[in-house]
């Protein structure tokens, strides 16, 4: 299922660096982690559907490749983004 229009906007006005920012790591990251999470939820609820689980772990995989590049770039900004997401790293 895709992510609302409204609930996109939401979420990139509140890791928005500056204003009209659409593209840093820290807004990708955060959306991604929103549809992991909404994935997540729809294959526990149906263990047989491997085309959503091959769509989750292109996700997740893109999502590790953006957190690495910041984690690289800067890491001040790497260990507040974790934080706020909440992600174990």
């Amino acid at each position: 299922m895709a992510i609302s229009k409204e609930k996109k906007n939401e979420i990139i006005k509140e890791y928005a660096t500056h204003e009209g920012d659409t593209g840093s790591p820290e807004v990708q990251i955060a959306v991604l982690t929103y549809e992991i999470n909404h994935l997540n939820e729809h294959i526990r609820n149906h263990k047989k559907d491997y085309h959503s689980g091959r769509g989750l772990m292109k996700k997740v995989g893109h999502r590790r490749n953006l957190l690495a590049y910041l984690r690289k770039k800067d890491v001040q900004r790497y260990r507040e983004l974790i934080t706020r997401l909440g992600l174990r790293r």
